[in-house]
């Protein structure tokens, strides 16, 4: 028996057994009912953050397929920019590539003409090489005769008279000079100068030392040097007395003569390793000259020649002078004489014109009708045209 309050239960009753059972029953449900309840509740409570997230998931979700459209889009329209650009990249290749094979045609069309045109030139020169060797052969030729004919006093001896033949000639009028003139004393000069006194005529005259200068240049030991030395200084001075005892002619010649030395290697030789033999030429009134001094000296003669035609021509150039004077005379009478005509001609231009104003005025009165009567005396002066 169980007693709850004051009430007694007797648990012996079956049906008293079954009522408590079932009221139990019926609480444990009410229990498990509420207690159900309290859990919806808290997992209601639980579940609104779920249900929230579950929202903006579904927002993001739908952002998300609006990004993959966006994105499928723009896919779509970078895969069309994509293929017009390659298109465009295409195009532009196919013309680079064109335009680089034209060039290179172009290149190579233009390297081949120029290869052809350097070949040909090259052929050009090869060829003027060839004449330029045949030139060389022939020229070795010549030296080789050149040096047979220098090696003969006669024949060297007639190439320096040719080549002062040759500078004289360039340098002088043809009535100034003579080859080969005979003096009294029955020498033979190569070339005489007609200069005036002074100085009067000078002979130049031709020599040519090449034994001597040659001995003195294949000097090797200090003895050869020496016996060529005096070789040289030997030569020369028997030259330089030559042409003083046979050239220079008192009332004939000029005081001096000139000896032609037709080597610029020699004369200079000479001037730098031996002075003494300049200065005994000056004594002997004999001066040594080259082709190059030979030329500077007849230009001073030239000079010499010009000043004395001109001293020559001096009384025919002061008649001319005269004759001109009267000219010029003449020319200032004859403008005197223009300058009256012309003054007298400004003068009857003036009395035209003055005449031609007066009749205008008279023109203008006859248009006017303006007759006024002139008073005695008040007429108005004619002045008469000159005669001419």
């Amino acid at each position: 028996m169980i007693q709850i309050g004051e009430t007694v239960i007797d648990l012996g009753d079956p049906l008293t057994l079954a009522l408590v059972i079932g009221a139990g029953a019926l609480l444990l449900m009410l229990v498990l009912i509420v207690l159900a309840m309290r859990a919806a509740t808290r997992s209601a409570r639980m579940m609104e953050p779920l249900v929230q997230s579950i929202g903006g998931l579904g927002q993001r979700v739908q952002s998300l397929s609006d990004g993959q459209h966006q994105l499928a889009g723009g896919l779509t329209h970078v895969s069309e920019m994509q293929a017009k650009a390659q298109s465009q990249m295409i195009e532009a290749m196919e013309r680079r590539l064109e335009d680089v094979q034209k060039g290179m045609s172009e290149t190579l069309h233009g390297t081949s003409t120029r290869t052809a045109r350097s070949l040909g030139e090259l052929q050009q020169k090869l060829e003027q090489i060839d004449k330029a060797q045949a030139n060389i052969e022939k020229l070795s030729g010549d030296v080789l005769s050149l040096q047979d004919i220098l090696s003969n006093k006669q024949t060297r001896g007639a190439f320096g008279e040719i080549q002062l033949n040759d500078i004289v000639s360039k340098a002088l009028p043809s009535d100034s000079y003579a080859f080969q003139a005979t003096l009294s004393n029955g020498k033979r000069a190569d070339c005489l100068i007609h200069l005036p006194n002074p100085p009067g005529p000078i002979i130049i005259d031709s020599k040519f030392p090449l034994e001597a200068y040659e001995a003195l240049r294949a000097a090797d030991t200090a003895y050869e040097v020496n016996e060529a030395q005096k070789q040289m200084r030997v030569a020369v001075k028997a030259h330089i007395k030559a042409i003083s005892e046979r050239y220079i002619l008192e009332g004939e010649t000029a005081d001096g003569a000139l000896m032609f030395l037709p080597s610029e290697a020699v004369y200079a030789e000479l001037h730098a390793n031996f002075p003494e033999l300049v200065r005994e030429g000056f004594a002997a009134r004999v001066w040594i000259v080259s082709p190059t001094t030979c030329m500077a000296t007849l230009n001073t003669m030239r000079a010499i020649l010009k000043d004395a035609r001109m001293r020559e021509q001096a009384g025919a150039i002061r008649k001319q002078l005269a004759m001109m004077h009267r000219d010029v005379e003449l020319v200032v009478e004859r403008v005197a004489k223009l300058n009256t005509h012309f003054g007298q001609a400004r003068k009857d231009i003036d009395d035209i014109t003055i005449a031609a104003e007066r009749a205008g005025k008279r023109a203008t009165k006859l248009d006017n009708f303006d007759f006024e009567e002139l008073a005695p005396g008040a007429e108005e002066t004619v002045v008469p045209l000159p005669r001419r």
